[in-house]
């Protein structure tokens, strides 16, 4: 009996010092050291505004008209994702809105559910406020694409054109707990941002790219709106809704790097058994086009919303 207890008592002892020695090394890797505030905002570019679910970074440009596009971010990159295509935009005539989600950027980072219905009330929220002329374009990259697709089955009366830039089609169903999902993020955290290059053939093109996704890593929050929206965006809804924006008969400028390895240029085709759309395949790109073939997408986007 007393064998036993020693026994026991080793491993507990065994336990607590791996489950330390996990926390210490969760600790060491941890870059989510402070929380979003105004000093971090003071010098940054754009605007800020508070809407009911916290504080949004946004930035508007471009004649007040009847032509007002918004651009949708990504998954995790704020909206300078969209630079290039924003200015261009604004130098065609369009009043152009772009902003950060919620978690992203340095927009607040609110301990809540990222469904469909947060990124919804956010851009609603973000249209009344700025009184953007109605019908507006809308258009998504990656992620984006996703919520800029559930906002127009929902507020089709609102929108006139859609652009969707190598959408997510489904994520992949990761049944791992939402602590394990924290965690690895945390202890990989450089190789999280370093791996935002292989958006990109030619990464060297974008030296600043690394250095500008770490400046959202510190925040406290950030990692918990990723592993939220994964957990919970439903997939299903994603695939439903490319099929309801179809109904609506809204026109859709589809827009595909050939070489994406992040959302694969297959999926364009299952994308286009469902929905119907002005195509254009870009060579020599990856998961962002836009910002590797400028010259070659941005006067498409321009042309197709004109």
């Amino acid at each position: 009996m007393g064998q036993t207890k020693k026994i026991i008592s080793f491993l507990v002892a065994l336990l607590v010092l791996v489950a330390i020695g996990f926390y210490g090394f969760y600790m060491f890797k941890n870059v989510e050291a402070k929380s979003i505030g105004d000093e971090d905002r003071k010098n940054a570019s754009g605007n800020f505004i508070r809407l009911s679910g916290g504080i949004t970074h946004y930035e508007i440009a471009g004649a007040d008209t009847d032509k007002a596009v918004i651009l949708v971010n990504g998954f995790s990159v704020p909206y300078y994702i969209w630079d290039g295509t924003f200015d261009s935009l604004v130098q065609q005539g369009f009043r152009v809105l772009r902003y950060d989600e919620f978690g992203r950027g340095l927009s607040d980072k609110p301990d809540v559910a990222y469904n469909p219905s947060l990124y919804r009330k956010q851009l609603m929220e973000l249209i009344k406020a700025l009184k953007i002329k109605i019908p507006f374009s809308l258009a998504g990259v990656s992620f984006g694409g996703a919520i800029v697709t559930d906002f127009a089955t929902h507020y089709p009366e609102m929108i006139d054109k859609v652009v969707l830039v190598d959408p997510v089609y489904r994520f992949n169903n990761i049944n791992i707990a939402a602590l394990i999902m924290n965690y690895s993020m945390a202890v990989k955290a450089d190789a999280m941002a370093g791996g935002q290059l292989d958006d990109f053939k030619y990464p060297e093109m974008f030296p600043d790219w690394v250095h500008k996704y770490k400046t959202q890593m510190k925040f406290k929050g950030f990692r918990n709106s990723l592993v939220s929206t994964i957990k919970n965006y439903p997939s299903d809804s994603i695939v439903a809704n490319y099929v309801k924006l179809e109904s609506l008969h809204k026109k859709v400028l589809l827009i595909w790097g050939k070489e994406d390895q992040t959302v694969t240029f297959d999926f364009s085709d299952s994308l286009k058994q469902k929905l119907s759309v002005d195509f254009l395949a870009v060579d020599d790109a990856r998961h962002l086009p836009h910002l590797e073939k400028p010259l070659l997408v941005n006067p498409k986007i321009i042309s197709f919303l004109k």
